[in-house]
């Protein structure tokens, strides 16, 4: 006989250590999940330390059969989101579930019961937690993530939309992908004509491009916040990051951080728009392979061997990308993604993920195909009525 399912809240310390361990046992056999550094993911769920649930409420859960956990979920309320965008729903997020619809049903009703209780009238997701973090469901090309994209098995899309809760789309988003063999003529070179019209939209307005200061990196990270406040403010789904959240990414990205790889657009010697990639770590993960009952002192020295004495990195991320909403139609996106592919070139990472966008961003769209960058991955949220 199948053992019971039972959905049961996270109260204990032991419960936490499930639930913060589960995706290494549920992934083991996946070659293409690259496993967390597990003090960033605990990190990440520590309700006393992330700097984001100084505005959440929320629960994690765990299903278990019999004595075996079998999937996780979070159940949230962002308070920023609501007041933000003017709606009062719920989250679910960390959702991870063996291929079974009553587990994966289970899982995502006990959601929906949380954020009905802190009397939300919808649930959206997966987010884990903010969208300035890893969030969606994968949905079309199931190959390794780049770095803070989500991954998850292609058996996740058909629990969510089978579950009978009426999970429906509400958002897609998609990422680019830029290769030299896609952007560079016969030659190996940007393309003329393209080079002429950036040019020629540079010196009607003015446009410069300048490089992040690596000896005032803090200050150009928080100059790269404003910025990106302004920048995203009308986006659908974005909330401004607080200072703590900045500081906490700073902490977080700088020891990756290659100076060859940030650059910040003017107009008229004014800073109104960035360019912000990191070479994706996540290659150097998956062969360090993190693990919680591996000390993680050794895990960093292997990571480091692949990373700086071995190098394994080939790609790069655009994590952040952003012109202040006056200056939009002034070519400066266009000016900073060609600096960035020109010094992309000089590095060991000429592959480039653009990614996320929403599916819905015209501009970015454009730019991508003046660069002959196709879509290749596809993100979804969804969410259902809580009537």
């Amino acid at each position: 006989m199948t053992d019971a399912l039972s959905i049961r809240k996270v109260e204990t310390p032991q419960d936490f250590k499930v639930f913060l361990e589960f995706p290494w046992t549920h992934y083991r056999d996946d070659p293409n999940w690259v496993p967390p550094l597990v003090s960033s993911r605990r990190h990440l769920l520590d309700k006393k330390r992330n700097p984001s649930w100084q505005y959440m409420v929320g629960e994690y859960y765990l299903a278990w059969r019999g004595k075996k956990p079998v999937g996780t979920i979070a159940a949230f309320v962002n308070h920023r989101h609501n007041q933000t965008h003017h709606e009062n729903i719920g989250w679910f997020g960390f959702f991870e579930c063996e291929d079974n619809q009553e587990t994966a049903t289970a899982l995502l009703s006990t959601a929906a019961e949380y954020v009905r209780a802190q009397g939300c009238d919808a649930m959206r997701g997966p987010a884990s937690f903010t969208l300035n973090d890893e969030c969606a469901l994968l949905i079309e090309n199931f190959s390794p993530p780049v770095l803070l994209m989500p991954y998850n098995p292609p058996y996740y899309q058909r629990l969510i939309e089978e579950s009978g809760l009426g999970l429906a789309k509400v958002m897609d988003l998609v990422s680019y992908i830029a290769k030299p063999s896609s952007y560079l003529d016969e030659n190996g070179n940007i393309p003329e004509r393209l080079l002429r019209v950036i040019e020629k939209v540079n010196q009607k307005y003015n446009v410069t491009v300048r490089r992040a200061n690596m000896k005032a990196l803090r200050k150009d990270v928080h100059l790269l916040a404003e910025i990106y406040r302004a920048a995203w403010a009308n986006n659908w789904g974005f909330v401004p990051p607080t200072d703590a959240e900045i500081d906490a990414l700073f902490v977080q990205l700088r020891p990756f951080f290659d100076p060859r790889l940030g650059e910040f657009g003017m107009v008229n010697g004014e800073v109104v728009g960035f360019l912000l990639a990191l070479p994706n770590m996540n290659q150097v993960l998956k062969r360090a392979y993190p693990h919680p009952r591996v000390p993680e002192w050794w895990t960093l020295l292997k990571a480091f061997w692949h990373w700086k004495i071995r190098p394994k990195i080939t790609e790069q991320r655009i994590v952040m990308f952003g012109i202040k909403p006056e200056y939009q139609r002034m070519g400066v996106a266009a000016a900073l993604l060609l600096e960035h592919m020109k010094a992309t070139m000089k590095t060991p990472y000429p592959d480039v993920d653009l990614g996320w966008v929403l599916e819905t961003n015209a501009g970015v769209d454009t730019l991508a195909k003046s660069f002959n960058c196709p879509i290749y991955k596809r993100y979804r949220f969804y969410q259902m009525p809580l009537s």
